[in-house]
Formats: C-alpha cells, structure tokens, sequence
C-alpha cells in the first residue's frame, strides 16, 4: 500500500510539473470573419493573422463569410473540427445578440468556445455630410419630426452597429429606418454617397473618412472624448444621457475543442496581443486591447447578452 500511495504521489507530481499544452499547427489556420472585407473587423483580424503567423509557424489566413448577421460564419466554425486550425472573428451578433433570430443552425452559447477577447471599441454616430444636421441635438430633433424618416445602416441584424442603432433609438426616443447590410464597409459606401442618412459605426473606420469630408462625426459613445476625433463630443455631452457602450472582437473556436487545447490558444493569442506592435496599431485605431482568461470571456459573453437581450426586448427584435 505504501509503494502504491508512493507511486501515486509520483504520479501526480509528474502531471503537476508537466508543461501546458501547446499549440502545434500543421498547416494553415484560418480566421473565418463575419463581415464583408474592409471594415473594423477585417482590419482587426488581418493585424492578428499577421502576428500568429510566426508564432505558429504556419500562415493563419483571413477568409470572409458573410450573410445572417454573421451567423454563416458562426455555424461554418461550430461544425468545423476542434483542432485548432479554424477560428472565428467573433462579434456581439454572434455572442451575445443571437437571441433575435428565431432559428438559428447551431446554438452560438454551445457550439463556439471563447479564445480571446480581443479588443473593445466604441461607436460613432456618423451622418452623410450633405445633410441638414451638424449636431446630435439636430440630429435627434429631425429624427423626432419624421418617425422612420431617416434611415441608418449596419452590418446586418443583429451586428454590433444595428445594436447600437437600436440603443440609441431607444435612450433618445426617436425610430430610426434600420437598413442592414453584409458588413459595415458597404453601409458606409452607402452612406458616403448619400443612399443613407446615419450609422453608428465602429470608431476604427471613422476617423480618415472623417477628415476627408466624406462623412460628418456627431458623437462617440465611449464614456469620454477619443483622441481620434478630439472635436467630437460624447453622446452623453450631446445630450442623450446613458449612452456608453462598446462593440467587443473575439476569437471563438468549435466548441468541441479540447479545454487543454483552448487554453492553449488562449495562451498564445494572449501573447500576440501583448505584443507591443500588435497593441499599439490596436490602439491607434482607437480600440482597446483586452485579452482575459478563458472562464473571464465566458462571464464577460454572459453579462453582454444579458445586456442586449434587454435591447432585443425593448425594440421587439425578431428576424425569422
């Protein structure tokens, strides 16, 4: 009993001094985004991709899969296998705002794991700059005067920026006409050239419009002024209180992978986003690096849907 007992201690003291599990890929890993290319989450997804590449020793790839509010590509990575090779550019449509479609194929909450809670980024409330507005006030006041008689565009149902379209809507007592699209560089096409009137857009893809004259910044939801539009004033300034709120970028894997495996990728992205260069072009594009444990990400997914599934309520959100 005691060479048994002795045996055991043994044991378990090799498995405690075992290394972590590691990465090992194999061949290309690709990052499956929900967008179409160009906006926020492309570029933010191709900064990363650049900075595994080397550190797995394999190019990590960025392939577009657009359609149903990003859920296409939320399903393509929930069925693929859990081995690591296909992630996916997670979003509050497929994390946290799921609950507005009625059927969906996979279960997001089930079937995709958290890797990494990339970035936090605020909106911008952004208008074509022909329009009659040039302030928030005016902006809500002609919204005000024509119920659905201005349209805004988003990345689609569900996305991040029809969310906050949705948010505000509600904290500033207008109705908006929501126009979705399949990613938030063609709403903005669409609204630089006049087919739409607004966006609440993701702060990264403002600023250079901005300066151009191709769009016009009203407010930005974060809680104080960015640096990135120091001219601008926040929601809050411009006078709808209680609007603060924050887009959120993941990376997601199947939910079968293997929890040694998830930490693993964890583990890793975690370092690639510490990665000073990774983390200064993140922050220059006004977005702030996150990046958490795994058990971190999932209490962070679940107060998010708490959160917009009050919003999906309160603006009687179905899509069939």
């Amino acid at each position: 009993m005691l060479r048994c007992l002795a045996l055991a201690l043994c044991l378990a003291a090799m498995a405690a001094a075992a290394p972590a599990a590691e990465f090992q890929a194999n061949r290309p890993v690709r990052i499956i985004v929900p967008v179409s290319p160009g906006g926020s989450a492309d570029v933010m997804a191709r900064i990363m991709a650049q900075a595994l590449t080397p550190m797995w020793g394999q190019q990590v790839v960025v392939e577009a899969r657009t359609g149903a509010g990003g859920h296409l590509a939320g399903e393509l990575v929930a069925n693929s296998p859990g081995d690591g090779h296909t992630l996916l550019f997670g979003t509050i449509a497929i994390h946290a705002a799921y609950g507005m479609y009625a059927k969906l194929g996979y279960d997001p909450s089930k079937q995709l794991a958290p890797v990494l809670l990339l970035v936090e980024v605020p909106f911008v409330v952004i208008t074509h700059p022909d329009r009659p507005w040039k302030t928030l006030s005016e902006f809500i006041a002609a919204a005000k005067a024509r119920p659905n008689g201005i349209t805004f565009g988003s990345a689609g149902n569900g996305t991040s920026t029809h969310m906050a379209g949705e948010l505000f809507m509600q904290l500033a007592g207008v109705r908006l006409q929501h126009i979705p699209y399949r990613g938030s560089s063609q709403a903005m096409n669409d609204l630089m050239a006049g087919t739409i009137d607004a966006m609440c857009e993701n702060l990264p893809t403002v600023p250079p419009a901005a300066r151009d004259n191709r769009i016009r910044a009203l407010a930005v939801s974060s809680a104080e002024r960015v640096p990135q539009l120091p001219d601008v004033p926040t929601a809050e300034q411009a006078g709808v209180p209680g609007y603060v709120t924050s887009a959120f970028f993941t990376l997601a894997a199947p939910g079968s992978t293997p929890p040694a495996l998830l930490e693993a990728l964890n583990k890793d992205t975690r370092a690639a986003l510490a990665s000073p260069a990774v983390h200064q072009r993140l922050v220059d594009l006004g977005t702030t690096p996150r990046g958490l444990t795994v058990p971190e990400i999932r209490a962070y997914f679940a107060r998010e849907t708490e959160t917009w599934n009050k919003v999906i309520a309160a603006a009687n959100l179905r899509v069939e």
